[in-house]
C-alpha cells in the first residue's frame, strides 16, 4: 500500500471514531518507509513549537550504538530475532 494523503485522511478522520488498535492495524499494512515517514509526522504534532531534528537525533545514537557494538559492550542478534521479538512485545 503506497502512502497517500488519502490514507492520512482515513486515519485522521477516523481516529476518533476507531481504537487505537485498528488504527495501529492500518498503519501497520504500510511499508517500513511509509510508517517512518507517518511517525515523524504524528512525532511533530506533539510539540509543533519545539523544532526536533529526529533523523540528527537517530544519527548520533545510531553512531553511539555502533561503537558500544564495535568495542564488543552489546551482543549483536540476526535481524529476523529482533523482529521477531518486537513483535511479540506489540502484539497480546
Amino acid at each position: 500500500m503506497s502512502f497517500s494523503s488519502s490514507l492520512i485522511h482515513i486515519l485522521w478522520s477516523t481516529a476518533m471514531e476507531r481504537t487505537l488498535g485498528e488504527v495501529e492495524g492500518y498503519a501497520m499494512e504500510l511499508s517500513v518507509q511509509d510508517r517512518a515517514l507517518l511517525v515523524e509526522r504524528l512525532l511533530a504534532t506533539l510539540d509543533p513549537g519545539e523544532d526536533i531534528n529526529a533523523e540528527e537525533l537517530w544519527l548520533e545514537e545510531a553512531e553511539r550504538r555502533y561503537q558500544e557494538y564495535r568495542a564488543g559492550r552489546v551482543a549483536s542478534k540476526p535481524a529476523n530475532q529482533v523482529f521477531d521479538e518486537a513483535m511479540k512485545r506489540l502484539r497480546p
